[in-house]
This record gives C-alpha cells, structure tokens and sequence, in this order.
C-alpha cells in the first residue's frame, strides 16, 4: 500500500488549509482499516488529527475538531483534510497513514 499526500504548501492566515491523500494498492473502504492525518510542526512532537474508518465515519482529535474535517472519494481511493481558519501554529510536515504504511509528508507554511 502506498500513501501520497498533495496539496498547497503555502497557505495564508485565516484560510482552509486542504490536502489529499491518494491511495494506490488497497482500497479506504477495506475492513478494519482507517486513514488518518498526522501532523508535526517545526521542532517539536507528532499529532494524530483525525481519522476516517473504511465504513466512512469519522474521529477527530478533541483539540482540533472545531476546525477540522475529513472525507474521502472512493471512486478515486483518495481521502482529504480540511483545517479551517489556519494560524502560522498550523505549518507542519502533514502526513497521511493507515497505521501500518505512511505518506512521505508534505510540508505546509502558514504564513502572509
């Protein structure tokens, strides 16, 4: 299974950051398995963000659900992030992932 995060890697304060997840050698809507969005900001520690499971319901981080949402497209095999109203705190190194297989991350700058 192979992982492959795309989208912008500038975004501008106040805007929806989106990134897409495509997946190629399984499908998202196999059992057991959910794909989630993990982040890691400059210098400091990994962050699970939220996660949608094979059947298409949806789990988000407690600290970040105002803000954040997940779908996906099955004809495509693709999932997608969307953070709202981003702040410079939101540039990270974005990753997606089933658990078992990463996305090789994809960095986005918040920033004027």
């Amino acid at each position: 299974v192979q992982l492959q995060e795309s989208g912008p890697g500038l975004v501008k304060p106040s805007q929806t950051l989106s990134l897409t997840c495509t997946v190629s050698g399984g499908s998202i809507t196999t059992s057991p398995y959910s794909w989630g969005w993990i982040r890691q900001p400059p210098g400091k520690g990994l962050e699970w963000m939220g996660a949608i499971a094979y059947s298409g319901s949806t789990y988000y981080s407690p600290s970040l659900q105002s803000r954040t949402s997940i779908s996906r497209d099955t004809s495509k095999n693709q999932f997608t992030l969307q953070v709202t109203s981003v702040t410079p705190e939101d540039t990270a190194v974005y990753y997606c992932a089933n658990g078992l297989h990463w996305g090789q991350g994809t960095l986005v700058t918040v920033s004027s």
